[in-house]
């Protein structure tokens, strides 16, 4: 097993995904897009995570590193390879699927519960993220756009605001949200915002448990 972990912006890197990996010593290498470090074959990988970032899917002639990102999660896809898109990775998933993904009602900055489907509830991934036996995840959200399901996609989470917070496509995996935050990433993001200390002390107070839930998804996904 060998897992291709790619940067849209340096901010947004693997968190809690990159812990699972070096406790569970799978070989991974991260490469940063925006920083030129572009990867062109799916060859020597058996999964590929796509990280957030504040573009979106349709500024690819500003950013035009995500149309090689696009190339490569076609080529992950078509080889049925996993890919795991979070937040903009989801958003990219989405559309290299044929889907439209366009700007949303709302922003959802902080934490949210989400409605995990039936079909997510059945899912084995997916259902590590439950919390008891609510039906509910409680997820960290960093978004305003949102994307149409893929053909031949399954819908495993959603809420009121956004019907498609994530979905299961074959192997793949798009969620909207944010598994892989920490406290110390959260008070990152937040660094300039009045609301921080707000942010890292509800982080913090469920992080134990949100990280056993991550780990659960992981555990799923790379076996």
């Amino acid at each position: 097993m060998k897992v291709l972990i790619i940067k849209n912006i340096p901010i947004e890197g693997p968190g809690t995904i990159e812990d699972f990996l070096k406790n569970n010593q799978i070989e991974y290498v991260i490469r940063d897009f925006s920083k030129g470090e572009l990867v062109r074959s799916s060859a020597e990988f058996t999964h590929l995570i796509v990280m957030g970032g504040p573009m979106a899917v349709y500024e690819m002639d500003r950013y035009s590193y995500l149309k090689d990102e696009a190339k490569l999660i076609e080529d992950f896809i078509k080889k049925e390879k996993a890919v795991l898109g979070i937040c903009l990775g989801a958003q990219m998933l989405a559309h290299v699927l044929g889907a439209r993904v366009y700007a949303g009602d709302t922003k959802e900055i902080g934490w949210y519960e989400v409605d995990l489907t039936e079909e997510g509830l059945k899912d084995s991934a997916i259902k590590e993220l439950e919390i008891g036996n609510t039906k509910k995840a409680e997820v960290f959200q960093w978004h305003g756009d949102t994307f149409v399901l893929p053909d031949g996609a399954v819908r495993v989470a959603s809420s009121e605001a956004y019907s498609n917070q994530a979905f299961r496509y074959g192997k793949s995996y798009a969620l909207q949200f944010h598994i892989e935050v920490t406290p110390e990433i959260i008070n990152e993001w937040f660094k300039d915002d009045k609301n921080r200390e707000q942010m890292v002390s509800h982080t913090k107070k469920i992080f134990d448990e949100y990280l056993k839930r991550a780990m659960g998804f992981y555990s799923k996904f790379f076996s």
